[in-house]
């Protein structure tokens, strides 16, 4: 029993990694290299990330410097970027790409903030679902005689503990990113 509590609640802990990190992907106004992060370009047929074929710096506030370490992927950095979901024209001066971000209006931060409460939803969903995947396997466990009613009941509790738990630090999460955003 205490195996199956340390799998959920190492699912449940991942769900909540991973929604950090797609939350790390959204842009707030100001430049965050993490935007980058699930670009992929084009190097020598293989799809790689930005990261690994040059230097992302931040010089000012709201603007992200890329330089390649290979001056012929300019063209498959800027290729990957304006393909992407980011919304920003890259501009290139033959060494190096500049993403100037825009400030946010009003509405493209609702926007954002909308889409932030579904991630968040999601996230919780996802939460969820491990918790009915356990208390199904306790059912189980307890069907077969390997544990009894009494720790089929604690253990459920657990779950539900944990579960409660991790919709906290979901909504809570929601709530900063949010702040994040439409703080002007």
């Amino acid at each position: 029993m205490q195996d199956e509590l340390k799998v959920c609640e190492s699912k449940m802990e991942k769900t909540l990694e991973v929604l950090q990190e797609d939350f790390g992907t959204i842009r707030a106004g100001r430049a965050n290299p993490h935007v980058l992060d699930k670009i992929k370009v084009d190097y020598y047929g293989t799809p790689t990330s930005l990261q690994q074929v040059g230097n992302i710096n931040v010089p000012e506030a709201r603007m992200i410097v890329i330089q390649p370490w290979e001056k012929s992927l300019l063209k498959e950095i800027e290729k990957a970027i304006l393909t992407s979901d980011l919304g920003i024209n890259p501009t290139n001066d033959g060494s190096v790409i500049r993403l100037i971000f825009p400030e946010l209006t009003e509405e493209r931060r609702k926007e954002l903030a909308k889409d932030v409460k579904k991630k968040g939803e999601a996230a919780k969903v996802a939460v969820r679902n491990v918790r009915r995947d356990a208390n199904e396997n306790f059912k189980k466990m307890e069907k077969n005689g390997d544990i009894s009613e009494d720790d089929l009941k604690l253990g459920n509790d657990k779950i539900q503990k944990l579960t409660d738990k991790m919709v906290e630090k979901i909504d809570k999460a929601v709530e900063a990113k949010t702040k994040e955003i439409m703080t002007v």
